[in-house]
């Protein structure tokens, strides 16, 4: 198999509050759109983040159609998580998880978007 791209579809009430969420505070571009869905592109993630109403006709298989966010995370590894933190933090965003380090060297801090999807930035410690 190969594959071509990657994008993760999430299922939200409110897609253009998670979608203005994730360019305000993520880097994300909007790669395209029709009512009831975007697709956002970022520049150095390789994934396509796309969020859809719930509820959506298209939504196969219906019976799993409704909301994502109960243990679902949006992870992404950067290079200062305590920069990217402060930043987050001056930007007024939910802050669900304030930086902390895993015994194993996970460095993470967690945000939520309008919509309660948890967007999680890891820095790997030495």
């Amino acid at each position: 198999m190969q594959v071509s791209a990657t994008a993760i579809s999430l299922n939200v009430p409110d897609v253009p509050a998670s979608a203005e969420f994730a360019r305000t505070h993520f880097g994300f571009t909007e790669a395209m759109s029709a009512d009831g869905f975007v697709s956002l592109a970022h520049p150095t993630a390789g994934i396509n983040v796309i969020f859809l109403a719930t509820g959506l006709g298209t939504f196969k298989p219906k019976h799993i159609a409704g909301p994502a966010g109960q243990g679902l995370l949006i992870a992404f590894v950067v290079e200062d998580l305590d920069a990217e933190h402060e930043r987050l933090v001056g930007e007024d965003i939910t802050v669900v998880t304030e930086p902390e380090t895993e015994p194993w060297g996970e460095r993470y801090s967690q945000y939520a978007d309008p919509n309660g999807i948890v967007w999680q930035l890891v820095q790997w410690m030495s």
